[in-house]
């Protein structure tokens, strides 16, 4: 029975659907105008060269990037205190899930506050050494704030969720049994592309070039999809037990 301190299922729906659409909108952006995350395989001062010529508008897209992923995060709290008396997993699910979009927006805001510096320093530095000194530390910032925060944690973490989560949505009745299995296939897909972060420091480590993309993709497909049976239910409750 639903009751006043109860989340709302369609504030659940909602922040689901408008979370998944908001990271897609600065994702899509900075394909369109860095060719992220291709850039990513140049060398660094081609990328630190390609982010100073971005300008503002470069900063404060990837700014957004990194910000968009809160109502994510207010979902996985609320989804938390809905079930979290239901089984007996779910709030380490919803502990896994904040820690993974925590440790996410933190890696990715280094391209708003960090490379932005190191890319003035770069192009506009005549000596060669602060040229060298820049590429340094802009390997190091990216290795542990993108590699082994963002991409190599936040992405395992947000596997674990989606796997409890698309369990528990299974046992409870939340959504049908193709749609848990959406979530674990896209988990699975979402996992090869860990391949591509140990290859950064084991070179002959087996990539598949398509995971990262494909897997989340078809992740953010997952949420909008759990997102209107949320909505769904909260049709049916208005239905039900009117106001």
């Amino acid at each position: 029975m639903k009751t006043s301190a109860m989340p709302s299922n369609r504030l659940i729906g909602t922040l689901l659907i408008v979370g998944a659409i908001l990271v897609l909108i600065p994702y899509t952006t900075l394909t369109v105008i860095f060719e992220y995350p291709d850039i990513l395989r140049e060398s660094p001062g081609v990328v630190l060269t390609r982010f100073h010529e971005g300008g503002p508008l470069l900063i404060a897209v990837w700014w957004a990037f990194a910000i968009t992923g809160l109502p994510l995060l207010q979902a996985y709290v609320l989804i938390g205190q809905r079930f979290d008396t239901s089984l007996p997993f779910i709030r380490w699910a919803t502990t896994l899930g904040v820690v993974s979009g925590l440790v996410q927006i933190i890696g990715l805001l280094r391209w708003t506050f960090v490379v932005p510096v190191l890319a003035d320093n770069y192009v506009h530095a005549t000596d060669p050494a602060i040229r060298a000194a820049s590429v340094v530390v802009f390997q190091a910032i990216h290795q542990y704030g993108g590699v082994v925060l963002g991409e190599h944690l936040g992405q395992l973490l947000t596997i674990a969720w989606t796997v409890m989560m698309a369990s528990a949505f299974a046992k409870l009745g939340v959504v049908p049994k193709w749609v848990s299995w959406l979530g674990y296939v896209a988990s699975g897909i979402y996992l090869l592309a860990q391949g591509e972060l140990f290859a950064t420091v084991i070179p002959s480590f087996p990539v598949w070039d398509l995971a990262g993309l494909l897997g989340s993709t078809l992740w953010l497909v997952w949420l909008i999809i759990v997102g209107f049976r949320f909505l769904r239910f909260a049709v049916i409750e208005e239905v039900v037990v009117p106001a």
